[in-house]
């Protein structure tokens, strides 16, 4: 029987339909939609990425605010209970509690000393938001020894917050100004050095830094407002009136000596109860959990975790040794003084002047009000720091410094009467004054070394040498607790003087186009394996490195020199072939 040829053809075009319809199946399913926008899902794609950098950036904020919050509310409230004697009679008899108060200043004090030792290589162990997790939890664990007031537990968490101070203030600059980097990136992701992952221009980054900075010290100096919450709302109501804690003391202000001399030893009229000390402290350690939560869930990593591991793979002995090489640039060492004046004043706003001022003219009941303003106008005054946007960036550190300058001066003439409530609205003056110096300086300081190492991938070197000076600054504060009030303020002149004449200095040596040296971080020894490594070039390493790799093999080739460019002192100039750190 012959067969019909047409039927192979029909067959074959019945298979050939099918095979088309399957294919358009297909397409329907995976293919591109017909309403899909390529370019405008982009756009949203980095909307969220920006969004979430300004969460990171708020959450961070909110996180220092509660936990220095909570740390200066908890270490006043405590420090007042034990300084009352019939406080110390009543509840711990013979425990001396005196001598463990002093110890744990001590602690709080004498161990960041030795924190530029430890502090890089706890940022290169754990990471940037793991040391601030970590630090905030150190915090969290001070809160917690209050519970049970024993030498064994006092001093050693006393000694961890002062272990923790750097590593947390070095985390937390070196965090913001990471924000402010991986924002600008987000914003100009169609750039070209962005896609190709090269250094931005320098200058680029600086609108956000000088934005991120301002939010967070906005944010931060509330702490000095959340810190009085629990002297207004508690201890307030068990406090003597001034007449009672005033009655020997005879000097006030200039004329002081030591911290308030004469100032009663019972300052109690009722002991509070055990109850509500522990609801108090329970307020105060659910707020440093949430503190806690708060950087562990809304802070997103600063870095990918290639480049997390890259950086660890250098050797602990590079680490060690980074800080110090940092302090071979001339920019740093002539911001130094600045450094140490920083940690002056915040101190002596908080012991020298609300005691032996504030307290020894309007009372101990006072003391909670004059802080609040000093925190409400440092907060408010942060903003002023905007200003870097429009002017030259010289203008905040000065302004500060201006207003600082008068006001130790005032202080220095001024000697108020004991007792002498109508005195009221200047001391209050004073502090508004005093937080709006303040906030233009630590604003400033942050907003100048974001700008001046804004290209480097790593700051977290050179906030540690911040903060480490600033930390011997409150150690030095502490020692001398005991000099005249006079003395205090000329020493305080003395260093505001000599930071604003070294700062000026620094701005007319990058005038001159002086060249500087900058510190490289070593590539890595040897190459990793693994899926997060198959790129051909590490994580960390960028362009110019990778052409200066042969340069890393001794100390003194570790440096580069960059000249820096007259341009009016608002931006530094782009630094040709200088490494990431």
């Amino acid at each position: 029987m012959e067969e019909d040829p047409s039927c192979y053809q029909d067959a074959a075009k019945l298979a050939a339909g099918e095979g088309l319809g399957a294919e358009m199946q297909l397409d329907d399913v995976v293919g591109t939609h017909p309403d899909y926008n390529e370019e405008e899902e982009e756009q949203k794609y980095f909307r969220r990425k920006r969004l979430g950098v300004v969460k990171n950036v708020l959450a961070a904020s909110l996180a220092a605010m509660l936990t220095y919050g909570v740390y200066l509310g908890l270490l006043q409230m405590q420090l007042i209970l034990h300084y009352d004697e019939t406080y110390r009679e009543v509840k711990y008899s013979n425990m001396e509690l005196e001598d463990i108060d002093r110890k744990v200043l001590m602690g709080i004090n004498v161990t960041p000393v030795v924190a530029l030792l430890y502090t890089p290589v706890l940022i290169r162990f754990f990471g940037t938001k793991w040391t601030m997790f970590l630090a905030v939890g150190i915090y969290a664990l001070f809160v917690s020894s209050n519970y049970w007031e024993r030498y064994f537990t006092l001093v050693p968490s006393a000694v961890a917050i002062g272990v923790a101070i750097v590593p947390l203030w070095a985390s937390m600059g070196h965090y913001i100004t990471r924000m402010a980097q991986k924002y600008y990136e987000y914003a100009n992701y169609k750039e070209e050095h962005v896609q190709e992952q090269r250094q931005a221009p320098r200058g680029a980054c600086s609108t956000y830094v000088v934005i991120f900075q301002t939010i967070f010290y906005a944010c931060f100096h509330l702490s000095f407002v959340c810190a009085q919450m629990p002297m207004l709302f508690f201890l307030n109501n068990y406090l003597y009136q001034l007449n009672h804690t005033l009655y020997g003391v005879k000097h006030c202000g200039t004329l002081s000596h030591g911290t308030l001399p004469g100032f009663n030893k019972t300052v109690l009229h009722s002991l509070p109860r055990s109850v509500n000390l522990i609801i108090v402290e329970s307020v105060l350690m659910a707020a440093a959990f949430l503190a806690m939560l708060v950087v562990l869930l809304l802070c997103g990593s600063a870095y990918r975790p290639t480049e997390e591991i890259d950086l660890r793979s250098i050797g602990w002995g590079n680490i060690f040794q980074l800080p110090f090489k940092h302090m071979r640039d001339y920019r740093l060492r002539h911001l130094l003084p600045f450094f140490i004046y920083s940690g002056f004043e915040v101190l002596f706003v908080c012991t020298g002047f609300s005691l032996n001022y504030g307290v020894c003219a309007l009372g101990l009941e006072k003391l909670a009000y004059l802080l609040m303003a000093y925190g409400f106008s440092a907060s408010a005054c942060s903003s002023l720091a905007l200003c870097t946007l429009r002017l030259r960036r010289q203008c905040p550190l000065l302004a500060g410094a201006f207003v600082h300058a008068a006001i130790l001066v005032t202080l220095f003439c001024w000697a108020p009467e004991p007792r002498h409530v109508v005195q009221a609205p200047l001391l209050y003056s004073i502090a508004v004054l005093w937080g709006m110096g303040s906030a233009l300086n630590k604003t400033g300081i942050s907003i100048l070394l974001g700008m001046l190492y804004e290209d480097k991938e790593r700051q977290d070197f050179v906030f540690t040498i911040y903060h480490w000076w600033q930390a011997l600054a409150i150690f030095t504060v502490y020692l001398w607790s005991g000099l005249p009030m006079k003395a205090k303020l000329s020493i305080m002149l003395l260093a505001l003087g000599l930071a604003a004449g070294s700062y000026l200095w620094m701005e007319r040596k990058l005038a001159q186009r002086v060249s500087y040296r900058l510190p490289r971080i070593p590539r890595p020894r040897h190459k990793m394996k693994g899926y997060r490594y198959l790129e051909d070039d590490d994580s960390d390493e960028t362009a110019s490195e990778g052409e200066g790799a042969s340069r890393h093999e001794d100390d003194d080739d570790d440096d580069d020199r960059h000249p820096a460019e007259a341009n009016g002192g608002d931006e530094l100039p782009k630094d040709e072939g200088e490494g990431t750190d």
